[in-house]
């Protein structure tokens, strides 16, 4: 989108999603005032659209957030392994679906770990991890910017209109992956209550977070490399050719961030999926630890983790799934329902500027919807014809 639409709209998205996840933190709060206390994005959609298809259809677009995530995680986490592994043994035998299932298989061991309470010392390390990655990978995009080896900069965009206009709607979607949740009233659900003021603080907290962490490697890294930066930077900076771009110690050491924080990612959005797989194998009388629930939690969710690393290995399309989930899943979830559900529950006066706006809001992203969800479609069609299935590289 070039520099000027693409912070714009960067900065769009990330005001419209910090409104959103305000207001649908109000109708939390506005149900539970009413004695109806909502823990699943799912039962919050249905009670306050109040209609028992809306139920399904929340559960249908979560599962599919959880799963293109975990899918994406998969393959990210798997792709910086490959990237460090191609420097330190250029001729080396292993291909991307190894380090799949090298990730994979730490996956399964951390997805054991029964509960969103108990990933909060994850989610802890998470936070850390994305400020280290982000100084590492700004200050080694600064450092290959001023290079000498850098190829000339380009910042042109596409000459097709049309290529142009898809272009930009698939870079929102991106986007809206980017800031998407899909999980805050699961994520509210764990604040002692009463929860109304706490959610706004940890909103302001998290969003000071963002700041950091995606504005400094997206200038930076668009700086150094231009049109021709990858959806990974890390490849970016260890090109196929040439010499590496920045210190193998700091490439090692970012791989090792980012890592972690992928399966961090993973982990926390997988919670989602395991607890609507659970819900029938689960016997609540019985401990946490028993043999009686022990076994199924660790058979399905082995075999969730299983299903997504095989979908990444031979899908490896890392932009276009991420685009896909945030036309079809973030989009919908975290932009248009909560103003939707704003508006039926606290009911502003139809002609005040909160009302106005949730109903703009809601037919723009709409619309962007649709038009990413096309975009992101016909991208993964062309990359799906132009690379093979199981394709040993990640498809930006």
């Amino acid at each position: 989108m070039g520099w000027v639409l693409g912070l714009v709209a960067l900065t769009a998205v990330a005001a419209v999603t910090f409104y959103a996840y305000y207001l649908m933190s109000r109708v939390l709060d506005h149900c539970e005032a009413n004695g109806r206390r909502h823990i699943r994005f799912r039962e919050l959609a249905a009670d306050v659209l109040g209609s028992g298809w809306v139920f399904y259809l929340v559960v249908t677009v979560q599962t599919a957030i959880n799963a293109g995530i975990t899918i994406g995680s998969i393959l990210l986490a798997a792709d910086c392994l490959q990237i460090m592994y191609s420097n330190l043994a250029p001729n080396g035998s292993l291909k991307l679906y190894h380090f799949i299932i090298v990730v994979a298989v730490v996956l399964s061991f951390l997805s054991q770990l029964p509960s969103f309470h108990s990933l909060r010392y994850i989610n802890l390390g998470s936070l850390l991890l994305s400020f280290g990655y982000t100084v590492l990978v700004s200050a080694a995009c600064i450092r290959a910017g001023a290079s000498s080896n850098l190829p000339v900069k380009d910042y042109s965009l596409s000459s097709s209109k049309s290529e142009k206009t898809l272009n930009a709607f698939l870079s929102i979607s991106i986007l809206a992956s980017v800031f998407g949740n899909g999980i805050l009233p699961e994520i509210q659900a764990t604040l002692a209550p009463p929860a109304a003021g706490k959610m706004m603080k940890a909103l302001v907290l998290c969003y000071t977070v963002v700041f950091l962490t995606f504005y400094f490697p997206a200038i930076t890294g668009y700086w150094a490399f231009g049109n021709q930066v990858q959806s990974n930077v890390l490849q970016s900076l260890m090109p196929d050719e040439g010499p590496s771009l920045a210190p193998t110690w700091l490439i090692g050491l970012a791989v090792v961030l980012v890592l972690l924080q992928l399966l961090a990612i993973a982990l926390v959005y997988s919670q989602v999926a395991y607890e609507i797989m659970e819900k029938n194998s689960a016997d609540a009388a019985s401990g946490l630890f028993s043999r009686r629930n022990l076994v199924p939690r660790v058979l399905l969710r082995t075999a969730y983790v299983a299903s997504c690393a095989f979908m990444a290995a031979m899908l490896p399309f890392f932009g276009d799934i991420v685009g896909v989930v945030g036309a079809f899943g973030f989009i919908p979830l975290d932009f248009v329902l909560p103003v939707v559900m704003y508006n039926m529950a606290i009911a502003p006066p139809r002609r005040s500027p909160v009302y106005l706006a949730n109903v703009a809001i809601m037919i723009v992203f709409t619309g962007v919807s649709l038009v990413g969800a096309f975009a992101s479609v016909r991208k993964l069609v062309l990359d799906a014809g132009q690379f093979k299935l199981f394709s040993s590289i990640v498809v930006n």
